[in-house]
C-alpha cells in the first residue's frame, strides 16, 4: 500500500511539474521537445531566442548552411550574481526552428582552472576540428577541440594557452578574459581578448598555441572595456568591443587586422536591463545578424540572468554599420 500511495504521488508530482513546465513553454512563445539522444528541439517567436534558460555571451559560427551558436550558461538568481558553470550549443538552419545539444563543456573540463566561472568563449573551424577558446575568472583562456561543432569537447593542451602574465599592461586579475578568433583570407589565425586592454596575437596553424609577440590595440577614442569581436566584410576589419559600464558596443575599422583602427561610434545602446553586452556579429545566408544578450527575459532577466537576441544588422553605402536597435520581435525567420 505504501509503495502504491508513493507511486501514485510521484506520478501526481511529475505530471504536475510537466505542466508547470509545459505552461512555461506556452506563455514564454517557446516549444520544445526533448530526443533519445538528450538534443531539444525548440522554435524561438522573437527575441530573447532562448527562454528555457539564461543564456550569455554569444558567438555564432557559420557552417554550410548552420548557424551555430555558442553561449555562456547563467545558473544564478536574478541580481545575485554571477554562477557560470558550464557553456552551450545551440544550432539552426533559419532563425526560428533550433536545436540545444547535451552539455559539450564544462568549466570543470580544465584541471588548470582555479575558479570555477566559466566565462565568454568562441569556437572556430579548421581542418575538419573545431577549436574553442574559452575563458575563465582569473585562471586565463584556454582552447578545447572537438570533431563536431556540438562536441563533446575536451581540453586540447591541459594548460591555459593565455595567462595574465601575457597581459603586459594589465595589473587586475580577469584581464586574460572573452576571446575572439578570426581565420584571414591568407590563413592565418589571430586571437583577441581582454578586459580594460585590447590584446592580440597570431596562432600558430595547430590553433592551439601562439605564434608571434603579443600586442594591444589602441587608437583615439578606444573605451575598451572587455568583449572583443574581429570580422571582415568588403576587405575591411570590424573591431567591436563593449565600452564603458554599464556596457554599450562600439566600434572600428581598419584596413589591415592589426590595425591602425578608426573609432567609429556606438553600435548598440546600454541595454538597461543588464550592465553587460556582449556582440557577435555573423553574416548568414546572405543577411547580417547581430546576436547579443540582454536582461530582456520576462520571469527573472537581470545582469546576473541574462538571455541571448538577435536582430539584423545593416551596413552604410561607405561601410560603416549602422547602428542596431534591440527589438522584442527579433530577426525574421529564413
Amino acid at each position: 500500500m505504501k509503495k502504491a500511495l508513493r507511486l501514485i504521488t510521484v506520478c501526481i508530482v511529475s505530471c504536475s511539474v510537466g505542466f508547470i513546465y509545459a505552461e512555461d513553454q506556452k506563455q514564454s512563445g517557446t516549444s520544445q521537445a526533448v530526443s533519445p539522444d538528450g538534443r531539444f528541439a525548440f522554435q524561438s517567436a522573437g527575441n530573447p531566442v532562448i527562454t528555457h534558460k539564461f543564456t550569455a555571451d554569444p558567438a555564432a559560427l557559420v557552417v554550410n548552411d548552420t548557424l551555430w551558436l555558442f553561449t555562456g550558461h547563467d545558473e544564478g538568481k536574478k541580481n545575485q550574481g554571477l554562477i557560470m558553470k558550464d557553456w552551450c550549443v545551440f544550432s539552426t538552419t533559419d532563425l526560428k526552428n533550433w536545436t540545444e545539444y547535451p552539455v559539450p563543456l564544462k568549466v570543470s573540463d580544465f584541471s588548470w582552472d582555479k575558479t570555477g566561472r566559466a566565462y565568454a568563449a568562441q569556437a572556430i573551424e579548421r581542418n575538419g576540428k573545431y577549436y574553442w577558446y574559452i575563458s575563465t575568472d582569473g585562471s586565463g583562456i584556454g582552447v578545447a577541440v572537438a570533431d563536431r561543432p556540438e562536441g563533446p569537447y575536451k581540453d586540447a593542451i591541459g594548460k591555459p594557452l593565455i595567462t595574465n602574465d601575457d597581459c603586459f599592461a594589465s595589473t587586475h586579475y580577469w584581464a586574460s578574459i572573452d576571446p575572439a578568433v578570426i581565420i584571414d583570407d591568407d590563413g592565418r589565425a589571430w586571437l583577441f581578448w581582454g578586459n580594460g586592454q585590447c590584446y592580440y596575437a597570431p596562432l600558430k596553424a595547430n590553433m592551439t598555441e601562439i605564434d608571434g609577440p603579443v600586442k594591444k590595440i589602441d587608437f583615439e577614442g578606444f573605451d575598451f572595456t572587455e568583449a572583443p569581436w574581429i570580422h571582415k566584410h568588403n576587405g575591411k576589419y570590424y573591431l567591436s568591443y563593449a565600452s564603458g559600464y554599464p556596457e554599450r558596443i562600439a566600434y572600428a575599422m581598419a584596413d589591415n587586422i592589426e590595425g591602425p583602427y578608426e573609432y567609429k561610434g556606438i553600435l548598440n545602446e546600454i541595454a538597461g536591463n543588464s550592465d553587460t553586452n556582449h556582440q557577435s556579429i555573423v553574416e548568414f545566408k546572405g543577411n547580417w545578424y547581430f546576436i547579443y544578450h540582454n536582461g530582456s527575459h520576462q520571469k527573472g532577466g537581470s545582469s546576473s540572468t541574462r538571455s541571448v537576441c538577435i536582430d539584423r544588422l545593416y551596413y552604410n553605402p561607405d561601410g560603416t554599420m549602422k547602428r542596431v536597435v534591440m527589438t522584442s520581435e527579433g530577426a525574421a525567420p529564413l
